[in-house]
């Protein structure tokens, strides 16, 4: 397996691994309230209900983001090979990596770092369209395209 095939493995099993745990979460949370419904009543009762019908809002809210990010994953051409930057494309920009394709957490594979961006983002931006060699600046700071990982 490439670096890069490691890189989108690692995203996608990390998208995949935020999606259980809040479906974990949720579905606790509704053992919880049904579990209260059935030996509780007044007023304690009912806020208590409420707290929880909040906080599984909150979760089916997270838990969507997380369904619509892993839509937005799955939909993108990580194969296609391009000499300039492209969605899809793993940057190498000075010393670090970034996949262009959704905000994610910061990784470290093969004692590389690689951050998930997305292709709205500035740093995106700027390298979008752009070949190997391509210099450019970003907040006082100074970027050259060292590789495009296939």
């Amino acid at each position: 397996m490439s670096f890069k095939e490691r890189v989108v493995a690692h995203y996608n099993q990390q998208i995949q691994d935020k999606i259980d745990v809040f479906r974990d979460m949720i579905s606790a949370l509704t053992e919880d309230s049904k579990n209260d419904a059935k030996g509780s009543a007044g007023d304690k009762h009912e806020t208590a209900l409420s707290m929880m019908h909040i906080e599984q809002e909150k979760l089916n809210y997270k838990l969507q983001e997380f369904l619509e990010s892993k839509t937005i994953f799955s939909n993108i051409d990580f194969n296609r090979i391009s000499d300039k930057v492209v969605v899809g494309s793993l940057v190498q920009a000075n010393e670090n990596y970034f996949l262009i394709s959704i905000a994610l957490s910061k990784i470290s594979i093969d004692g590389k770092t690689v951050f998930g961006i997305s292709p709205q983002s500035p740093l995106a931006i700027k390298m979008l369209g752009n070949c190997i060699g391509f210099n450019f600046e970003i907040n006082g700071s100074n970027y050259q395209i060292k590789q495009i990982v296939s």
